[in-house]
């Protein structure tokens, strides 16, 4: 099948040396092992066919709501079919055990499932890490802004300036107050950070992981037969139209639905 091809602006620069545009370059300086969309495709369909995926295979993704983050749903789509979604606000997999049990009570009979799960972060036109450019904007705008929101009350608390928030269960802003909360103790690390926009995904992949974990251990056994679930996380990265998406993977395994190791397909 047909994946869709990178988009890249190239220019050339002085002496006849050729260079990609601002936000490509800021990308590959800032995230050297991110992948584009269609090279992670490929490499993940090499990968999982000999462990029997195809196409009794169901994906599964936590992603943030974010309009943006559609693209690599479609990309995978080419290759799996349509998704379940377990993700709400920064990429944080709010469906849990709930969703895992339902989504795994979806795949095709003999088949297995691939969760796709992190948080993401935009590159803007002009190389800004935190920023994107949206359809329609005159200005490039946040990306993640629910992270950037959490990233600034952390910054706020670790500094005595508010009291670190508790999760509320007031279901208006629940999921703000989770995302805020459980960044909570990468503080000091953001703190610390040359570019704080940079890390701040990478921190929230942390405490994403540690999630994703728990709900895995605690649905596993709901895939049926000898069904295997593949994990691939990592951070999104949004680029502007007529660039390139691109995914920086920082874990890739297979699990058996008795939690166990299949293997672990890292490049």
């Amino acid at each position: 099948m047909m994946l869709i091809a990178i988009k890249r602006s190239v220019n050339k620069a002085a002496k006849g040396v050729l260079s990609f545009s601002t936000c490509t370059d800021k990308v590959i300086a800032t995230y050297p092992k991110a992948l584009t969309n269609s090279d992670l495709v490929s490499k993940v369909k090499s990968a999982l066919e000999p462990h029997g995926y195809g196409e009794s295979t169901l994906v599964a993704t936590a992603l943030c709501c974010d309009e943006i983050n559609r693209v690599l749903e479609k990309d995978f789509a080419v290759v799996y079919g349509d998704n379940f979604s377990m993700g709400g606000l920064a990429g944080f997999p709010f469906g849990g055990v709930t969703s895992f049990g339902a989504m795994a009570h979806h795949i095709p009979d003999g088949g297995d499932c691939l969760i796709v799960f992190g948080p993401h972060v935009g590159i803007d036109a002009d190389g800004t890490v935190g920023k994107v450019n949206r359809r329609g904007r005159a200005e490039a705008g946040a990306s993640c802004g629910s992270a950037c929101a959490a990233a600034g009350h952390v910054a706020c608390a670790l500094a005595g300036e508010v009291a670190p928030q508790e999760i509320s269960t007031n279901i208006v802003d629940a999921q703000q107050t989770f995302v805020n909360s459980h960044l909570l103790p990468y503080a000091e690390r953001l703190d610390k950070a040359a570019d704080t926009m940079a890390e701040l995904p990478l921190a929230l992949y942390d405490a994403q992981k540690i999630i994703m974990d728990q709900i895995v251990a605690g649905g596993c056994q709901e895939v049926g037969g000898t069904g295997k679930i593949a994990l691939l996380g990592g951070v999104q990265i949004n680029t502007p139209d007529g660039e390139s998406d691109y995914f920086l993977p920082l874990s890739f395994e297979v699990k058996s639905n008795k939690n166990e190791s299949v293997g672990d397909l890292m490049w």
